[in-house]
């Protein structure tokens, strides 16, 4: 009897969990039994695994052979244990060095004709290797350079099973392996975007309330009649938000790995832009906010993760999907519960949401009179529910552009200050005034600071708060929406280069804020 062991991973979610593929070969009638609770694809390894051996000069024993997948109580999936397996038969067989075989992490689906085919999750599964204390990879060749991105560990992209049983001391003949070291994260640099800030026309109160929200990573809602610039302002969002940080790329890389085989490639380098997300109001709860049937897949908040997610004609979203987003906005994450175990995905997001004013969308701004009743109206917008309306700081009524700004804008005029580039040098300087304010806490940027620390630490002099403590009083104003008003507060001042609030930002607060009970 022969045993021996090669490591994989088994990911949930992005947590991932080592796996040991231990090979037992006995002298009974030929068998190949996998245990340890394999899911379906899984279990097809035997006949990959047998058929890949064989077409690459190394046959399986004609003996018993039984894999056993450790821990068994954790759940695993997929095609990318084959060459694990494959690495574990063929050292408990003495065709490779067992040392070498069991001191590598292997991942990969194998072909037929021997071929290492490519597999998602790599980066997460580079990453949780890491985190538990292995530091050789191998992993498919077309994986290499997402692999690569993880720092520390030692990588080797292969492209057939017998350049691995090489590689770990076979006598087979294949092309030698040369291992790649892991690279600190570089971020790609950001191209210019081909949609500016510049291309809206007016609507100067609009741009620099967006300037404010990607100061503060504050939340907007933006209401107006039809073309009057509501999806143009959500698009360009993201060209005004500093660029990612290597920390933020590679977890919001990692996510995306996780989602299609048609992503494949697409993580091969960080890039430095925020991802933008804009589902259609029909898409459905699991593919919003995450979901699958056995195991859990991230949905666009989490795909949105440290970017923007936009949801265009709000009130048309089915009432269940936009209540589901209210743990995310408080939190950043989500939790997907499936038979395979609980997930965690990440869902750090900025939300702007755009509507009509009513489904004419004639109620206002428009010559047009209003076809709508008043309980058309309510109906319509009661999709948008008070507790997900109180997470949104910045509730903007937008009006059509005046005749002065198009002709302007014929005659080619400049509007200084009103390019992406110089905007977000503005935001960039002002989250990192506030970066510095908070420096200590666990907060990052002003929309995360409860209300609590504002108060006590935070709190302007009541001469600079008059007009907020007279809304408070009379009742315009909550409690939850005092505090937000002094987070925007904070955050006009931080984008004007101020230290300290003055009465212009508390003014400004309210005014994007709007008061609770009157908003549309």
């Amino acid at each position: 009897m022969a045993v021996a062991k090669a490591l994989s991973v088994s990911l949930v979610g992005l947590a991932g969990t080592i796996i040991e593929i231990e090979a037992e070969i006995s002298s009974n009638l030929p068998a190949f039994i996998l245990i340890g609770l394999p899911d379906a694809a899984l279990a097809e390894a035997k006949d990959r695994v047998r058929a890949a051996l064989q077409n690459s000069g190394l046959a399986m024993p004609s003996r018993r052979v039984t894999v056993n997948l450790s821990p068994a109580s954790v759940p695993k999936r997929g095609s990318g244990f084959d060459v694990a397996i494959a690495i574990a038969i063929l050292s408990a067989s003495g065709r490779v060095e067992v040392p070498s075989a069991a001191s590598w992490v292997h991942l990969g689906e194998l072909g037929l004709d021997g071929s290492i085919r490519p597999i998602s999750g790599i980066l997460p599964s580079v990453l949780a290797a890491r985190q538990q204390g292995f530091d050789k990879v191998i992993v498919p060749e077309q994986n290499l350079d997402e692999a690569s991105l993880v720092d520390g560990v030692t990588v080797i992209g292969a492209s057939s099973i017998a350049e691995v049983a090489a590689f770990h001391g076979a006598k087979v003949t294949a092309r030698s392996l040369q291992p790649t070291h892991g690279r600190t994260p570089q971020l790609e640099s950001s191209h210019e975007a081909t949609i500016d800030m510049a291309d809206i026309i007016g609507q100067d109160e609009a741009v620099h309330a967006l300037a404010v929200a990607a100061t503060g990573g504050h939340h907007l809602l933006l209401v107006g009649p039809p073309g009057v610039g509501k999806t143009m302002l959500a698009e360009r969002l993201p060209t005004i938000l500093p660029q990612l940080t290597a920390e933020e790329s590679l977890e919001t890389s990692a996510i995306r790995s996780l989602v299609t085989m048609a992503n494949l490639g697409a993580v091969a380098k960080l890039l430095a832009v925020r991802p933008f997300e804009a589902p259609h109001h029909s898409a459905s709860l699991s593919s919003l906010i995450g979901g699958g049937q056995a195991f859990p897949r991230p949905g666009l908040i989490s795909l949105a993760n440290h970017g923007v997610l936009f949801l265009d004609e709000a009130p048309e979203f089915q009432r269940p999907i936009l209540e589901a987003l209210r743990q995310p906005l408080e939190s950043g994450e989500v939790f997907i519960n499936r038979t395979a175990g609980l997930a965690r995905f990440p869902a750090r997001f900025q939300l702007v949401m755009a509507a009509n004013p009513c489904p004419c969308g004639n109620y206002f701004g428009s010559a047009r009179g209003c076809t709508c009743s008043v309980s058309t109206r309510m109906a319509y917008f009661s999709k948008l529910s008070g507790p997900l309306l109180d997470r949104v700081d910045i509730r903007m009524r937008l009006q059509p552009g005046k005749a002065t700004d198009v002709s302007l804008a014929n005659y080619g005029a400049k509007q200084i200050g009103r390019s992406s580039h110089e905007i977000r040098a503005k935001v960039t300087a002002g989250r990192e005034r506030s970066r510095r304010r908070l420096a200590g806490t666990q907060w990052s940027n002003n929309a995360q600071v409860p209300g609590s620390f504002l108060r006590e630490h935070l709190r302007p002099n009541r001469s600079v708060t008059k007009p907020l403590d007279l809304a408070l009083e009379r009742g315009l104003l909550s409690m939850r929406g005092y505090d937000r008003c002094l987070r925007l507060a904070w955050s006009s001042a931080d984008l004007a280069g101020r230290e300290s609030v003055l009465p212009e930002d508390i003014a400004l607060a309210i005014n994007l804020r709007g008061s609770d009970g009157a908003m549309l």
